[in-house]
């Protein structure tokens, strides 16, 4: 993950080649590790893209010549163009090298991702981005138009009180069954986390001081994707979500490490934490295991179910947004919206 901070980072030639280092592991260390792992991948495609279109490295600064093509390559759909357009065999080429999904246009957010971290690295050398040209600047806003798409949620359906009911129901009472109820419930409960937040949590993030008497559980999150790192509000859980998690620390004997870990095959668990995709691989178990489809929804699930529950039980958004952390109220009003009128709480307020 710290491919593209080192490869990207020029320091000043004064710097020794000591302070450099520490400089290099400044920005890896300051750098949420979702966002390493994103410019890790954008380097990797930004440099593909150019060697195979330009025939050349990447440059710093780069040309506005070469912002405007990679801008327009990706500003339109390449199944129509002709067999011989650069643009299209630059793509068809990234695609054998899997790069590259389609020659779809890219949804307006990937191409916004691409240009935010070509943009980044132009800051950590302290150059300034060919992509702020008002010629390119108007382009993009004319690109994001042409090519916006109607709004697709992240998982096929919610995870509402009811499914997620069943998925509880469906992990049994193994170890490994007491791990992911545990998972399930606080990925839930505490406002609906992303993966790379669940696996994150560690025991000294957890705290059970109010547990006996109140029945509370606090959560420390160092930082997610809408909170800065020592800026995130401890979050709390209560009720069943909060026994279900000390059922899996006694359970498991957790004392310290990553608090969710992967557990061997004789049901013990071991130091090792779980990887973001191991709560994917989890879910599509359970939701077999409840009797539903494996692609009856994916983490996301977790999100959009509890704000969809929220909604649906005429909780306010403010309150759900305070166990969310959504940073924008008009994204987290999405999951409102999406609830049926019939089904809308406020159509009761008579009865």
């Amino acid at each position: 993950m710290t491919q593209a901070i080192a490869l990207s980072l020029t320091v000043p030639p004064v710097l020794s080649k000591t302070d450099e280092i520490a400089l290099t592991d400044l920005y890896v260390r300051g750098t949420p590790a979702n966002t390493l792992r994103a410019y890790e991948r954008d380097l990797i495609y930004l440099t593909a893209w150019k060697g195979i279109r330009l025939k050349q490295g990447l440059n710093w600064p780069e040309t506005e010549s070469t912002a405007l093509s990679f801008l327009l390559d990706h500003a339109r759909d390449l199944r129509d163009a002709d067999l011989g357009d650069p643009a299209r065999v630059t793509a068809e080429t990234l695609i054998k090298a899997g790069l590259r999904k389609s020659l779809t246009c890219p949804a307006p957010s990937t191409l916004d991702r691409r240009i935010a971290s070509w943009r980044a690295f132009h800051r950590m050398r302290n150059l300034n981005s060919p992509f702020e040209a008002p010629l390119i600047r108007q382009a993009r806003t004319k690109a994001r138009r042409a090519a916006a798409r109607p709004h697709t949620p992240k998982s096929a359906r919610p995870i509402t009180r009811e499914v997620l009911e069943a998925l509880l129901e469906a992990c049994g009472s193994s170890l490994r069954g007491v791990r992911d109820r545990a998972i399930l419930a606080v990925g839930w409960a505490s406002g609906g986390r992303r993966r790379s937040e669940i696996v994150g949590f560690r025991c000294e993030d957890v705290s059970l001081e109010d547990f006996e008497k109140q029945g509370l559980i606090w959560l420390n999150m160092v930082e997610t994707k809408t909170t800065q790192q020592g800026r995130t509000p401890r979050l709390v859980l209560k009720g069943r979500a909060a026994r279900l998690l000390v059922a899996w620390i006694d359970a498991g004997g957790i004392g310290d490490g990553p608090l969710f870990r992967a557990i061997s095959k004789a049901d013990r668990p071991l130091a090792r934490g779980l990887s973001p995709d191991a709560i994917y691989q989890i879910l599509k178990r359970r939701l077999q295991q409840a009797g539903l489809p494996e692609n009856y929804a994916t983490p996301h699930g977790l999100r959009s179910g509890f704000l969809t529950q929220a909604a649906l039980d005429g909780a306010p958004i403010q309150a759900a947004m305070r166990l969310s952390l959504h940073r924008s109220a008009l994204q987290a009003q999405r999951y409102y919206d999406d609830v049926e009128i019939t089904e809308n709480p406020a159509t009761d307020l008579l009865e």
